[in-house]
């Protein structure tokens, strides 16, 4: 799917929530990520991680991927506005 196929939420929306920001810094920065790992990294609990990667998957940013129980979670790098993110998050922390 392409960015326009993804509905669009408000960038303030994006950026209005440290644990999201955390998450998706996580993603972007290692690419691929079990649910599990998210939660160790981010020092957040399942359910409060997994809403916020709810709002990352519908964005279009992040993909789930399932495997039997198992949830992995990948930044698409395929996306121009995930890219562009990444490229900006890697600015700023330069």
């Amino acid at each position: 799917m392409d960015a326009e196929s993804y509905p669009r939420i408000p960038i303030e929306e994006l950026f209005s929530s440290r644990g999201r920001m955390k998450v998706l810094k996580e993603l972007a920065e290692e690419k691929e990520l079990l649910i599990s790992e998210i939660c160790r990294r981010v020092s957040l609990n399942h359910s409060t991680t997994k809403t916020h990667l709810r709002a990352l998957v519908k964005s279009g940013l992040v993909e789930e991927k399932i495997h039997g129980r198992i949830k992995m979670y990948r930044y698409r790098t395929e996306d121009i506005r995930a890219r562009s993110l990444k490229n900006f998050l890697d600015l700023w922390d330069s």
